[in-house]
Parts: C-alpha cells; sequence; structure tokens
C-alpha cells in the first residue's frame, strides 16, 4: 500500500454523503493527475473529543457505510481509526488501511485485533513518545499479522498546548521500526485544549511543516482537509483548504525531485 510516496487526505470527521464525496472526488481527480496514490481518511467516530458535548460523527455502522459510498464512487482506498478491538473485524470489511490513534498507540489488544484483519496498519505515534519506543508498537501488529505497517509522526508535546515536529524523527523511526514514516502535518499544528477546552491550531505552519518533512526524508503525508474547514464539526482549526491542496502537492513533489537528484548525485 505505501510502497511508493502516499498521500493521506481527507475530513476529520465523515459528514454527510455529498460533503465526503466533494472531498473524495477532489482527491481522486488530484491522484489522477499527479499520478500520486492518495488514500481517503475520516473517522466515523471522534471518541477522544475534549467535551463531552462535541460532535462524534455518524457512528460505526452508519460511518462504514459512508466509507464504502466514497470507496465505490472515487476507486480510492480508504482509511479509518478504530477505538475499540471489537470495531476492527467490521471495519476491516470496508478499509483498506486500519488506523491506530496516537493517545491509543500502546493499547495492546487494539494493536492485536487490527493485526489479525490482515489489512496494512497506520499506528499514529504518541505525542510523549520517542521515536524509538514505537518498535514496540509495530512488533504487536506485526506478530498478530499485520502484513504492513506504518508510524505517523505527528509531533510532541512541548509544555502545555503546542507541538514540536523533530525533523529526525523519520529517520529515527525507519531505523528504530524497520517501516515507512508518515508526516501528519495538520495534526501538528495543533494546539491541545487551546480553544475552549477544544483543541485550537495554526494551520498557516501547515506548508512550511510539510515541505520541512518531505525534505527530511518523510515517505508519506497525512493532511487532513476540507473545502469548507471553519464550517467543519471537528478539527475546524487545523484542516487544510481543499482548494489549497493540490498546490502545495505541487511543492512537495518539486521537493522530492530536488532530494532524489541530491541522493543521485546530480
Amino acid at each position: 500500500m505505501f510502497e511508493q510516496f502516499t498521500l493521506i487526505a481527507g475530513p476529520c470527521v465523515l459528514e454527510d454523503d455529498e460533503l465526503n464525496l466533494e472531498i473524495g472526488k477532489a482527491l481522486a481527480t488530484l491522484s489522477a493527475d499527479m499520478s500520486l496514490p492518495i488514500i481517503f481518511k475520516a473517522s466515523y467516530d471522534k471518541a477522544n473529543r475534549s467535551k463531552a458535548d462535541s460532535p462524534r460523527g455518524p457512528g460505526l455502522e452508519a460511518g462504514l457505510e459512508r466509507l464504502a459510498r466514497v470507496k465505490a464512487e472515487t476507486g480510492l482506498p480508504v482509511i479509518t481509526d478504530i477505538h475499540e478491538p471489537s470495531h476492527a473485524a467490521k471495519a476491516a470489511q470496508v478499509v483498506d488501511v486500519i488506523q491506530i490513534p496516537a493517545f491509543l498507540c500502546r493499547q495492546t489488544d487494539l494493536l492485536v485485533a487490527a493485526g489479525e484483519e490482515k489489512k496494512t496498519v497506520s499506528i499514529k505515534k504518541g505525542q510523549w513518545m520517542a521515536p524509538e519506543e514505537m518498535a514496540h508498537a509495530v512488533s504487536k501488529a506485526k506478530l498478530a499479522g499485520a502484513p504492513e505497517v506504518v508510524v505517523t509522526e505527528r509531533g510532541t508535546f512541548f509544555g502545555y498546548g503546542n507541538l514540536v515536529v523533530d525533523m529526525r524523527s523519520f529517520r529515527r523511526i525507519r531505523e528504530a521500526t524497520g517501516v515507512r514514516a508518515i508526516f501528519d502535518g495538520t495534526h501538528s499544528v495543533q494546539r491541545p485544549g487551546q480553544a475552549a477546552g477544544s483543541s485550537g491550531g495554526d494551520p498557516e505552519h501547515i506548508p512550511s511543516l510539510v515541505k520541512a518533512a518531505v525534505a527530511a526524508g518523510c515517505d508519506g503525508l497525512f493532511l487532513e482537509t476540507h473545502p469548507r474547514p471553519r464550517t467543519a464539526p471537528s478539527d475546524a482549526t487545523n484542516m487544510l483548504p481543499l482548494d489549497e491542496l493540490g498546490h502545495l502537492m505541487e511543492e512537495v513533489l518539486a521537493v522530492r525531485a530536488v532530494v532524489a537528484r541530491k541522493e543521485g548525485g546530480g
């Protein structure tokens, strides 16, 4: 699934079919135009929202139905996160990649359940963990049967309400785990708990962080995107506007081309 540089993109949480397909079709067009593998991402349940009354999404059954429609109408593979071991088997009937949330990346039962479905597993690195610690999480999923595992870096807590991305992390993840390292360019600009009890964000820093991570050698990108971010029920303050994604990916591919020339001795 991740043999080539790959983009994971989509809204934070599944909305109605019209919105999901608007994003999915735009991503499918971008994938074809740029010859870039893209996986559509959205969550059916945001189980770790800060506040009890925050929107969580359509739930497991309805959410998987919506993901299946995106997959059928766009031809894109899909990824979603699971929060309970009992959800793994149902999610695996629809998705191509199972994602483990950062706050749950050490939960053995969850990692094992995901691995047992014989799907690619993407594990988000906990915001408090060193890159080398992810070797144990990767091992749990692989020993359970996952044919492919990737680790997604989203930054490390720096004091309260801030994340910092160590650009050495991508190489350290690969060396410690033996798997590919993806960069989450939108969650990395979150300001956890800084927006009246919800996560705020600094989306103006997304392009520079993304290009820096690509130059540093990440193997793919994770970018939450939305045509109207401010109206989104989750992560409204740190998603990339959909109409800016194409330009950013053009710059990303240009950076990758320069890096490739340098590595090839050009």
